[in-house]
């Protein structure tokens, strides 16, 4: 776990949140290397071996994020990767200069650190997240290839908190996750479906 004034980085950039509750939002997001979670879609497998990516200040973070913030970022968006595996308590700290929230997209398999006035937390079937996590996030999030992954979604949505908002979201490329989803979030008021706009739209 890295607690050093410097975290590695894969990317950093400013674009619109492309999915869940805040999808269509300007963002600015820091994307941290490492992540041992290992799940077989992930679109961001470049970003797990966390010394293939170069160290950052949290003061260069922190500039940047309070730059996209006075051009029009609504919010600042912590990922990965699997963001927990570093203390995060420094890097919020930096970056309250932004005046602006912070939100945490996470898997849940590690203790909570920093503090996020918005934690998405997306939990994954091989690895169940922390139960305080789940009771705590603002938004669950799970992606859905097949049944086995509604059936997990809805012991997800028991153990979450009741103003949770809830979401499914269907695997990309994935035709059965996608119907699926639609049908579920059709027939279970309590959920709605989340996609991924920014493939879509084919910005970053």
């Amino acid at each position: 776990m890295t607690t050093a004034a410097t975290l590695p980085v894969v990317e950093t950039f400013h674009s619109l949140q492309g999915e869940g509750h805040h999808s269509g939002r300007s963002a600015f997001f820091i994307r941290l290397a490492g992540c041992t979670v290992g799940c077989p879609w992930c679109d961001t497998k470049h970003s797990w071996p966390p010394d293939r990516h170069p160290d950052m200040a949290l003061a260069t973070l922190a500039e940047e994020a309070s730059e996209a913030c006075r051009n029009g970022a609504a919010f600042i968006v912590v990922t990965g990767g699997e963001p927990l595996h570093h203390s995060l308590a420094p890097l919020t700290e930096a970056l309250s200069v932004s005046g602006r929230p912070l939100h945490l997209e996470t898997s849940g398999v590690d203790p909570l650190s920093g503090r996020f006035d918005w934690i998405t937390l997306s939990p994954k079937r091989h690895r169940p997240p922390r139960a305080d996590l789940l009771r705590h996030c603002h938004e669950l999030k799970v992606v859905i290839h097949n049944t086995e992954d509604l059936v997990f979604a809805e012991s997800m949505a028991a153990g979450a908190g009741e103003a949770t908002l809830l979401l499914l979201q269907p695997g990309w490329e994935s035709p059965d996750g996608q119907q699926l989803a639609v049908d579920h979030a059709r027939t279970n008021p309590r959920w709605r479906l989340s996609l991924q706009t920014h493939k879509w739209l084919g910005v970053r």
